[in-house]
Order: structure tokens, then C-alpha cells, then sequence
């Protein structure tokens, strides 16, 4: 939980510093560089690894579900990211037409696959060195 926080604290530095100010939504919110969500399966999997051995079925387990979450991460819920951005065009197409009036869904959802991938090295790195001194 610690390294899905340290990511989500990136997250909305790298957000500060990109737009110059602050947006609450960026703590609890979905998307972005790095991916928390890969951080924390990660970090899990690599713990279990030194915890328990990396020849062992808890670490076998953990990695299938880290790996399952980052492909989750950047190929599905990206996807969702991409049509919920066509459906907000075709919602303002709409609208200055005067035809409907609708709330805007949520476009950043997903991950680009590097945000993935350093999430995933975030994780990893924090886990190891989070293991070491406790």
C-alpha cells in the first residue's frame, strides 16, 4: 500500500509541475505516469519473491496477478479511455448543435504501456528496497 501511495504522489507531482497547479482528483484518480496500479502489483509479486522465495506458488500467484493487472491497465481500461474521449466529441458535436445535453465521461482511465512499464520498475525497486530495511 506504501508504494501505491509513493506512485500516486508522483502522479500528482509530475501533475503540478506539467500544469502548474493542483488537482484533488489526481490522489484518487485513475491514469497517469507511473502506474500505481503496476507499482503495487509489482511490489507485491517482488515481495512474495523475497518473502517466500521465487521458486515458490505464492510468487508464481502474485506475478500472474501483477501481470494480469498491467495488461488490465494499459490495453483495456485504455481503451475505455480512448472511446469515452470519441464519446465526449460526439456529446460537444451534439450539444452546440442543440440536440442533447449530457455529463462528460471520464477519458483517463487507462495507461500507455511506458507508464506500465515504470510503474512496474517503481514497485519493484521500492519493494526490494523497502524489504531491506525492515
Amino acid at each position: 500500500m506504501l508504494i501505491w501511495a509513493i506512485a500516486q504522489g508522483i502522479k500528482v507531482v509530475l501533475g503540478i509541475i506539467r500544469e502548474r497547479r493542483f488537482n484533488f482528483k489526481w490522489f484518487i484518480g485513475t491514469g497517469g505516469m507511473p502506474s500505481s496500479h503496476a507499482a503495487g502489483a509489482t511490489a507485491l509479486a517482488t515481495t512474495c519473491g523475497l518473502e517466500a522465495g521465487f521458486d515458490s506458488v505464492l510468487f508464481a500467484i502474485a506475478t500472474v496477478f501483477a501481470l494480469v493487472t498491467m495488461f488490465d491497465a494499459q490495453g483495456v481500461r485504455r481503451s475505455t479511455g480512448q472511446q469515452a474521449a470519441i464519446l465526449n466529441q460526439i456529446l460537444d458535436d451534439m450539444y452546440w448543435k442543440g440536440k442533447v445535453e449530457e455529463n462528460r465521461l471520464i477519458e483517463l482511465i487507462g495507461h500507455t504501456p511506458l507508464q506500465v512499464v515504470v510503474g512496474g520498475f517503481l514497485g519493484g525497486l521500492l519493494a526490494v528496497i523497502f524489504y531491506k530495511l525492515w
